[in-house]
C-alpha cells in the first residue's frame, strides 16, 4: 500500500497516516509562472496500490485539478490501482439539473476522475446519494455518524434531547441520528429565494422546552443554520447545537455563527480544514474522521467489507 496525500488537507493526511502506520508520500507539486500545476511522484509505485487522499475544498478548482494530475502521474507510473480518497467531494450539490440549461456538475466530476485514471472512490457524508450512479467505478460512500454521534452522547446530556433537520431533504440522515440517540425528530420547512439565500419558515414538531440539535451534511455560508436556530428559539426550544460533517464554512459563515446567540456549540469533522478565523472561536468543536477513513483504506485494500464498518 502506498499512501499519498496533496495539499489540501494535510493534517487529515497525516493523521490517517499514523492510524495505518504507513509513511506519506508527498507528491512534488510545483506551479508554473501561468498557474500550471507540475507532479512528480518520487517514490516507484510501480504494481503498488495507491491511496491518494485529497479534499476538493476551497479553492475547490485548484484542488479538484491537483488530484486529477496526480492521478494520472500515477497512472502513468503503472501503479496497480489507484483510489481517490476524497473525504469531502466538490460540486456535489450540482447533482440534477434545477433549471434549464444547466451543467450537472457532479457528474462532469466524475467522468474527470474515472478518465484520470482512479479505479475506485471513497468519500464521505456525499450531499446526494445519486451521485454514487455517475461512475462506473466501484465507490464507497463513508458516514461520518460514529464520530459526531460519539461526540454527542458524551457531552451533550441526551434526556431532552430532539433531533432537527433543516430541511426536507435531509430527514433521512437526521431519523437515523433520531433512531440512535433515542430521540424525537423535527423538522424546519425552508424556502430558498436563490443560491446561498435560505428563509427558515416553519418547525414540524414539538421543540418546546427541548434542547434541540440540527444536523446536516454540510454547512456552506451559514444561512440556512442561523435561520433554523432562530426559527426553533422561536417555537420555544431551550440549548440549540447544530452537526455538520463538512465545514465549508464560506464567508460570512464565520461572523454568523459568532453573531449567532441561540446557538451553543456547532460539531463539524476534519473533511476540511479551518481557516483560522474559524479555529478562534470557541463554538466550533472539531472531530477527527482519521479512525474512519484509515479503516475504509485498510479493508479496501485486503478486500474486506467496507459497510461492516457501521454495522
Amino acid at each position: 500500500m502506498v499512501l499519498v496525500s496533496g495539499t489540501s488537507n494535510p493534517i487529515l493526511s497525516k493523521k490517517i497516516s499514523e492510524f495505518l502506520d504507513i509513511p506519506l508520500v508527498n507528491p512534488q507539486l510545483r506551479r508554473f509562472a501561468n498557474g500550471e500545476i507540475y507532479c512528480e511522484i518520487e517514490k516507484n509505485v510501480r504494481g503498488a496500490d495507491v491511496f491518494v487522499i485529497q479534499s476538493t475544498c476551497a479553492p475547490v478548482n485548484e484542488n479538484l485539478m491537483e488530484l486529477l494530475i496526480i492521478v494520472d502521474a500515477l497512472k502513468r507510473a503503472s501503479a496497480k490501482s489507484i483510489t481517490a480518497v476524497v473525504p469531502h467531494y466538490g460540486y456535489s450539490r450540482q447533482d440534477r439539473k434545477s433549471a434549464p440549461r444547466t451543467p450537472i456538475t457532479a457528474k462532469l466530476v466524475a467522468d474527470m476522475m474515472t478518465v484520470a485514471g482512479a479505479s475506485r472512490v471513497i468519500t464521505m457524508d456525499l450531499h446526494a446519494g445519486q451521485i454514487q450512479g455517475f461512475f462506473n467505478i466501484p465507490f464507497d460512500n463513508i458516514f461520518a455518524s460514529p464520530v459526531l454521534l460519539e461526540y454527542v452522547e458524551k457531552n451533550l446530556d441526551r434526556s431532552n434531547l430532539i433531533t432537527v433537520s433543516p430541511d426536507a431533504g435531509g430527514v433521512e440522515r437526521v431519523r437515523y441520528y433520531a433512531k440512535k440517540l433515542e430521540a424525537d425528530l423535527a423538522l424546519i420547512d425552508k424556502r430558498r429565494t436563490g443560491p446561498n439565500v435560505a428563509e427558515a419558515m416553519n418547525v414540524i414538531g414539538d421543540v418546546a422546552g427541548k434542547d434541540c440539535i440540527i444536523i446536516d451534511d454540510m454547512i456552506d455560508t451559514a444561512g440556512t443554520l442561523v435561520q433554523a436556530a432562530k426559527a426553533l428559539r422561536k417555537n420555544g426550544a431551550k440549548k440549540i447545537y447544530a452537526a455538520s460533517t463538512h465545514p465549508v464554512f464560506s464567508p460570512p459563515a464565520i461572523d454568523r455563527i459568532a453573531a449567532c446567540e441561540e446557538l451553543e456549540a456547532v460539531i463539524v469533522t476534519d473533511t476540511i480544514p479551518l481557516s483560522e478565523s474559524a479555529k478562534q472561536l470557541s463554538k466550533i468543536k472539531v472531530v477527527t474522521t482519521a479512525d474512519i477513513l484509515a479503516k475504509a483504506i485498510h479493508r479496501t485494500f485486503n478486500h474486506d467489507s467496507v459497510s461492516s464498518l457501521f454495522i
